[in-house]
């Protein structure tokens, strides 16, 4: 049997309340060279009928095996069958636009084996749709120069899951999907980065990305922030400007004493937390000193983290710190 072009890979888990719109988004793309694996991840509503429903109907949807318990299997079980050259990830409550499959294929044979291709997305329906999705909504879907990506993978995940487009092979060879404690689609992401892949953005909405209460990554602790913490320390050591594994902190509250406690777990030395101070008596976070961030202006060599989710810190501090001269991933990193 002759192999299509792209195996679209959806693990679904109780999803049947939206499975029959989103696996018709993916019937319904104009670009039709597909096969549809989808992975039971231990449903326990009408989701699996829905799927052979669709089988049945279809001859390019089938239904593969789960080699184990959890998506990170889900996922793996789901790669191994697929038998397209390129893999679309796709979730069993959101939907695809027509194009998506035809626009993402066409950007990933421009930028080769060794690219992640994702897109923008919406996300709906508009009135649950939370603030703080909507600003990360928002933020990616900014990021579309390939060097924009990579300078900002440490702030969060460039890749909405849902919408990644990459080469089967060429992950299989990475090892696939292999955290189970922490964000499994963010590690593989910053893995990929360290390996010298790049990542590409098709600059149209191809994903209604759904929001929904019970979405795994609000109800299960594996994508707590201070996992994606973790990840971020685990890491940040490979950007050259941090192989020395000394660093200022910009940043004083609790997004910089959590990064803080990351990084020293993961064998960094903080010289200190940088914050406007004014005179009183000195302030220590994490046993290291809190410094007003003029301190740059001696040109000490010692990199930055940037670490604030304040609205609007990142972007301040960033700006501050190109004015006194330094230069983005050779001086400072963006971090949260």
């Amino acid at each position: 049997m002759r192999s299509p072009v792209i195996s679209v890979l959806i693990p679904f888990r109780d999803a049947a309340e939206y499975m029959d719109s989103a696996l018709g988004s993916v019937a319904a793309q104009t670009f039709g060279d597909i096969e549809v694996v989808m992975v039971d991840d231990g449903s326990k509503d009408g989701s699996g009928v829905i799927a052979r429903k669709w089988c049945g109907r279809d001859a390019r949807f089938r239904l593969a095996d789960c080699c184990g318990r959890g998506l990170v299997d889900a996922l793996n079980s789901g790669l191994s069958a697929c038998r397209g050259a390129w893999v679309a990830r796709m979730d069993a409550d959101d939907v695809c636009l027509p194009e998506r499959l035809r626009l993402q294929l066409e950007l990933a044979e421009r930028s080769g084996v060794r690219t992640v291709v994702t897109c923008r997305v919406r996300s709906f329906p508009e009135d649950r749709v939370t603030d703080g999705y909507r600003a990360y909504e928002e933020w990616l879907n900014r990021l579309l120069d390939p060097e924009d990506i990579r300078r900002n993978i440490f702030v969060e995940s460039p890749v909405p899951h849902p919408t990644a487009f990459y080469h089967r092979e060429s992950i299989m060879a990475e090892g696939g999907y292999s955290e189970r404690q922490l964000p499994e689609d963010y590690e593989l992401w910053l893995r990929l980065w360290s390996r010298g892949y790049s990542f590409e953005r098709v600059p149209e909405v191809l994903l209604m990305w759904r929001e929904r209460p019970d979405r795994l990554s609000r109800r299960c602790g594996v994508y707590s922030l201070t996992n994606f913490y973790r990840l971020k320390a685990r890491y940040l050591a490979l950007v050259p400007c941090m192989s020395g594994r000394r660093v200022f902190i910009a940043g004083g509250g609790q997004t910089a004493r959590r990064i803080g406690k990351c990084l020293q777990d993961n064998g960094f030395s903080i010289e200190a937390f940088l914050e406007p101070v004014s005179g009183g008596p000195e302030r220590m976070l994490r046993g290291r000193p809190v410094l007003d961030p003029g301190v740059l202006a001696e040109n000490s060599g010692i990199p930055v983290v940037i670490a604030s989710r304040l609205p609007g810190a990142r972007d301040s501090i960033r700006a501050y710190l190109l004015g006194l001269g330094l230069r983005e991933w050779e001086d400072f990193v963006a971090c949260s």
